[in-house]
């Protein structure tokens, strides 16, 4: 498993109304503003953007009175004056906060309205090391906004405030489901035409913002569209309704699908919550054997259009090459078999033809052939899962030579069986069938035919004889 990436989220810090009620200095201060304020912003994440919006504008204060004297923005003066769930503004434009009013929900809608309204930062700087700052700012109610999605605020009780990045990233994590154990991990193995489930899950945090989850299965992976699911949500037709809807078509970023939880769920999320996401893809003829295995691979975009980098699970496969041949190792061409489950009795596999001695195994609907045919005393079976157990059985020998009386057994590991075949004798590898011969059986019994064979033939020699002296005399 991959180590989880950073992800952008949105993390609400209280903002600075609270000091209105409860004063945070560790010593008095008072005064009146002159633009000496200063927010100082440690564990900034590099080459992110952090804009400080003022919301409020701090006229005066006096921290040992508890007295602080704010007024809106000019850009956020219409705005504010709705938001009367949060603030109360009095006749002169004086604004002071409402006591229990929700102040995670206040900076979420004030960043939304900043975005709407396209409301200019009074201040905007990319992190070049682990520190930003902003200095000479007028004194008040900021915002701050981040790429990696945290919100912090300028405490206005002393100009200078020093804010920590806390870069609480939720995890992504995927895994595919083992059938033999029915156990989660990176990697698994399965047969073609087998249904193999896969799960990601996101542990998200109080502010996620713009979450899509982008799925990108290999050619060997079939999705199954509406076994995407996302537990304990609704699923939605479009962005109209639930909680989240998938896309499977149209994408043009080589992803199968993608999922768009709807901000209107994101905002509920109020602690540390496990998103888990569940589906499945089938295994098909274009599954790579062994190898690099069968690739699907998740990542997550947030806040501003950042991503996580790729976490992927492998799904392998495997081949068997069986080789026919005489006692002296020689290929034998002619040999049919078919393919079982057990040693006698069982269900026969069903296989399909991919070229000439070359079978895999099939997918459901597929027609599969009657038997398999060896070329040039060689077989090619795809598509075996690990650890499992086949047995072919011999319908028709190769001219002249005796039928297998039992089933062959094919035990297949964590790799294919390869064979080596050099100039039509096998070498080694594979599972490797011997058909035996015998001699000609003797006649049985009396003088046989051949005596009068031979009698004949003296009788017509006699005859001609005869004849050639007659016609002489």
């Amino acid at each position: 498993m991959r180590k989880p990436n950073k992800l952008v989220a949105l993390i609400f810090a209280i903002l600075a109304s609270i000091a209105m009620l409860l004063p945070t200095s560790a010593y008095a201060a008072k005064g009146t503003n002159n633009d000496n304020g200063s927010i100082t912003i440690n564990n900034a994440e590099p080459e992110h953007t952090y804009n400080a919006y003022q919301v409020l504008v701090l006229e005066s204060y006096d921290t040992e009175a508890g007295a602080y004297s704010y007024k809106a923005n000019e850009d956020w003066a219409d705005w504010l004056a709705k938001q009367t769930q949060y603030v109360s503004i009095d006749g002169q434009g004086y604004v002071t906060w409402k006591e229990g009013a929700d102040v995670a929900a206040f900076a979420k809608a004030a960043l939304a309205h900043a975005t709407e309204a396209k409301i200019a930062a009074k201040a905007t700087k990319t992190a070049d090391s682990a520190t930003v700052s902003f200095t000479g700012l007028n004194l008040g109610y900021y915002l701050v906004d981040t790429t990696v999605g945290t919100l912090c605020s300028l405490n206005t009780t002393t100009p200078n405030v020093t804010m920590v990045e806390k870069n609480e990233v939720p995890p992504v994590e995927k895994k595919v489901q083992e059938d033999s154990d029915q156990q989660w991990g990176d990697t698994s193995t399965a047969e073609i035409g087998d249904t193999v489930p896969f799960q990601t899950t996101i542990t998200a945090n109080k502010g996620a913002q713009n979450y899509v989850l982008h799925d990108a299965m290999s050619a060997g992976l079939t999705l199954n569209p509406e076994s995407v699911t996302v537990a304990g949500l609704t699923k939605g037709a479009d962005a109209t309704s639930g909680d989240y809807h998938v896309v499977t078509s149209g994408l043009q970023d080589g992803c199968t699908f993608e999922i768009i939880f709807h901000q209107s769920y994101l905002d509920t999320i109020n602690a540390e919550t496990t998103i888990t996401v569940n589906y499945t893809a089938v295994l098909n003829e274009n599954a790579v054997i062994a190898g690099d295995g069968n690739t699907n691979m998740t990542r997550l975009e947030y806040g501003d259009g950042h991503k996580t980098v790729w976490d992927d699970t492998k799904t392998y496969t495997y081949k068997v090459d069986v080789v026919k041949t005489d006692g002296d190792n020689k290929v034998l061409d002619g040999a049919e078999f078919k393919l079982y489950d057990a040693e006698t009795g069982g269900n026969e596999i069903p296989l399909v033809k991919v070229s000439d001695g070359v079978y895999r195994f099939a997918k459901d609907g597929e027609q599969a052939v009657g038997t398999i045919t060896t070329v040039n005393g060689q077989l090619e079976i795809k598509g075996f899962d690990a650890n499992t157990t086949y047995w072919l059985e011999e319908t028709k020998a190769p001219e002249g030579y005796n039928k297998l009386a039992g089933r062959v057994q094919i035990a297949i590991k964590n790799a294919n069986l390869d064979a080596t075949v050099d100039g039509g004798i096998w070498q080694n590898g594979g599972v490797h069938i011997i058909n035996n011969t015998g001699s000609e059986l003797p006649s049985t019994g009396g003088i046989g035919t051949a005596i009068f064979y031979a009698l004949g033939g003296a009788l017509v020699l006699g005859a001609i004889v005869f004849l050639s002296r007659k016609r002489v005399k």
